[in-house]
C-alpha cells in the first residue's frame, strides 16, 4: 500500500433510536453515529414484519405461482 493517501479507519459508536449501541469500524470522521434503525428493532430481523395485503395481491399471487415453491 502506498503511505499517506489511505483514510484513518477508527473506531465508531453507533447508537440506535432504541437505545441499541454498537461499536463498528470506520473512515468516518466522527466518533459517534446517530441511526434510526437497526438490526434490534427492525421488524425483519424481530420478526415482527407485518405483509400489507393490498386488495388481495399475496393471495392472488399465491393463487398463480403457489405451486411453484411447495415441496
Amino acid at each position: 500500500m502506498k503511505t499517506s493517501i489511505h483514510p484513518d479507519y477508527t473506531d465508531v459508536t453507533v447508537n440506535c433510536s432504541c437505545g441499541n449501541q454498537f461499536v463498528t469500524r470506520s473512515t468516518m470522521s466522527k466518533d459517534t453515529f446517530h441511526i434510526e434503525v437497526c438490526s434490534s428493532c427492525h421488524p425483519f430481523y424481530t420478526g415482527k414484519q407485518k405483509i400489507v395485503d393490498t386488495a388481495g395481491r399475496v393471495d392472488k399471487f399465491n393463487q398463480k405461482f403457489g405451486s411453484f415453491f411447495k415441496r
